[in-house]
């Protein structure tokens, strides 16, 4: 890739992410969906696979998924300042609204339309969500481990255990299932 070419590039990063992150409501997993459909679908900078992958990295990494996702993208696609322009993009907004919210703060919560409009974009964000869960089990494996660490992780996470815990608790099933199913293949 040129310099000119990975210039338009980190430019388009940079703009992708700032969309993403100026018309999504509902925090990290609400993006999720927009996020796959503009770096795989549109601009075909990464694979489904690769969404998957970076999403699972993501959220087991500390800090918003939404932001390391983006630093992942943005980083595969080109490099340092690939990652630095994706991640400034999708918090840019977030940045400048809450800027302005605390500037206006004293009588916004309390403004009628404003209640309505939260009412409506947390409807949006619970679609958004049951939308990317249904993608990512598609894309899932099917068996009995997979669907077990699934339903101990939603337990888990309803009984409010650290998170943490929880991933890594995931992480070391799926390491030893899969490795009694790669000892079973050899035999």
């Amino acid at each position: 890739m040129t310099r000119k070419e990975k210039l338009k590039r980190i430019l388009s990063l940079f703009l992708t992410f700032l969309k993403i992150g100026g018309f999504t409501f509902g925090g990290g997993y609400a993006m999720i969906p927009l996020i796959q459909k503009e770096v795989v679908d549109n601009k075909k900078w990464v694979t489904d696979d690769d969404i998957l992958e970076i999403i699972a990295i993501a959220e087991s990494t500390p800090g918003p998924i939404a932001i390391n996702s983006a630093t992942f993208i943005g980083y595969k696609t080109c490099g340092f300042f690939g990652s630095f322009f994706a991640t400034l993009g999708v918090v840019l907004p977030s940045f400048v609204i809450i800027m302005i919210i605390a500037f206006l703060l004293n009588g916004f919560a309390e403004i009628t339309a404003v209640k309505y409009a939260f009412f409506g974009i947390r409807a949006g964000v619970l679609a958004l969500l049951l939308k990317s869960f249904w993608g990512m089990f598609k894309k899932c494996p099917k068996n009995v481990v997979a669907y077990s660490i699934a339903a101990a992780a939603f337990i888990a996470s309803i009984l409010s255990l650290d998170t943490l815990v929880i991933i890594i608790s995931a992480a070391v099933i799926g390491l030893t299932a899969s490795f009694i199913a790669a000892k079973r293949e050899v035999k």
